[in-house]
């Protein structure tokens, strides 16, 4: 068994969508299925063998850090990034982070539940020999709009701001990248990962492997409802 790599989850987000609900309490602690959402994260990637998190974390992050602290009732070691007083975007939260993050990270957004192998992951990562994966799953717009080109096992392009019509896979939402994605963007501010992601593609530099099992998340509301029904069934087979 492969050891896995850091975890980095990006919950910095102001839940816009959410609203009221998100006005005083992240995402990351609305609670879903019982608990705060962060929980059921966090166990679904300890229970796949990671052993270190960082959160990436921006609005309401202290509520974060005081509700889960060093991840020990987890069974995790986790750590904290704070975006400080200018919001620096994902990519650019992810780039604040290197630091505590090594090399090679896992990247995970934390409004998503995400069910799928980890070691697979990883190791189509390592096979690939490119700076980054990412794993796409075949959409034809039922949950989102469609934003990855994926045909012959590969990823011919990814564009999550102008999707094309032929673009029938969506970014599921776990992602492999190296240090180095982000450490040649030595600019300051804002940088949004999505942007990453499509400089990359058209360098033919990012990696893909496509999974089977539907996403889910709970960035709106209807999401929210389908990942509570989602969860409080996986609870009641376990």
């Amino acid at each position: 068994m492969l050891s896995l790599l850091p975890v980095a989850i990006l919950a910095g987000g102001f839940g816009m969508r959410l609203r009221p609900l998100t006005e005083r309490v992240p995402k990351a602690l609305l609670e879903v299925a019982g608990r705060p959402f962060i929980f059921h994260q966090l166990e679904l990637l300890r229970e796949q063998g990671v052993g270190r998190v960082v959160l990436c974390v921006a609005h309401l992050g202290e509520q974060i850090r005081a509700a889960v602290g060093d991840g020990a009732r987890c069974g995790l070691a986790v750590s904290y990034s704070f975006d400080g007083k200018q919001l620096l975007g994902t990519g650019g939260a992810l780039r604040q982070a290197l630091p505590l993050l090594g090399p090679e990270f896992f990247v995970l957004y934390g409004d998503a539940y995400l069910p799928c192998s980890l070691q697979s992951v990883q190791a189509a990562f390592h096979a690939a020999r490119r700076p980054a994966l990412m794993t796409v799953l075949r959409n034809d717009n039922r949950w989102q709009r469609s934003n990855v080109l994926f045909r012959d096992g590969e990823l011919r392009a990814y564009d999550k701001r102008s999707p094309r019509p032929e673009m029938s896979h969506i970014d599921f939402g776990v992602s492999v990248l190296s240090r180095t994605v982000l450490g040649r963007r030595t600019s300051a501010g804002t940088l949004d990962l999505a942007d990453v992601f499509r400089d990359l593609s058209l360098r033919g530099q990012l990696a893909a492997l496509e999974v089977s099992q539907r996403f889910y998340e709970i960035g709106s509301l209807q999401g929210l409802r389908e990942t509570e029904e989602f969860l409080v069934r996986r609870l009641d087979r376990a």
